[in-house]
């Protein structure tokens, strides 16, 4: 029997509640259930078939082993990306409000933006994001070694529509 234990902060209720459900979707007859730790819920379900699920799951740390999707899971991704593109980004994304000054006419003046950025020390899950970002043609580029941003109008306003807030 494997253990499938999701770790997220407490002050996001509904994503937790919708991780319960999805538990409980995904494995049949489950029944999620919840502890809480200073900060953080931890849901947890048991079931002897996470790994078929989930077979990129293995010893070390994920930057310095493979993590490629299996056809089946890749099949998947292409036909819902907005989801995987809210999972990525609800565990290791963030919106963010940017801002740069420039000279306009002698004069500075600042603009504020925002901005999603995606964050991993794993190239292949940098680069399973950014595969995902193509398929739903949202311009992207990479602002740091570990980091993904989108930064255009457009391409924030689409990411906002399949990403949505965390709450």
């Amino acid at each position: 029997m494997f253990n499938l234990h999701v770790y997220n902060d407490q002050r996001y209720t509904g994503l937790n509640a919708h991780v319960s459900e999805l538990m409980a979707l995904v494995k049949p007859g489950g029944r999620p259930h919840t502890r809480l730790v200073p900060g953080a819920v931890i849901t947890t379900v048991s079931w002897k078939h996470w790994p078929c699920l989930f077979p990129q799951h293995g010893p070390g740390r994920k930057h310095e082993r493979p993590i490629l999707l299996e056809p089946w899971q890749q099949e998947v991704v292409e036909v819902f990306p907005g989801d995987f593109l809210r999972g990525l980004f609800h565990s290791d994304g963030a919106r963010v409000h940017n801002w740069a000054t420039r000279d306009v006419r002698g004069e500075r003046r600042r603009y504020d933006y925002p901005r999603w950025q995606f964050v991993n020390a794993s190239e292949d899950i940098l680069g399973l994001c950014t595969w995902a970002l193509d398929l739903v043609d949202v311009p992207w580029r990479r602002s740091g070694p570990r980091v993904v941003s989108v930064s255009r109008r457009d391409a924030v306003s689409r990411l906002d529509d399949l990403v949505g807030p965390k709450d």
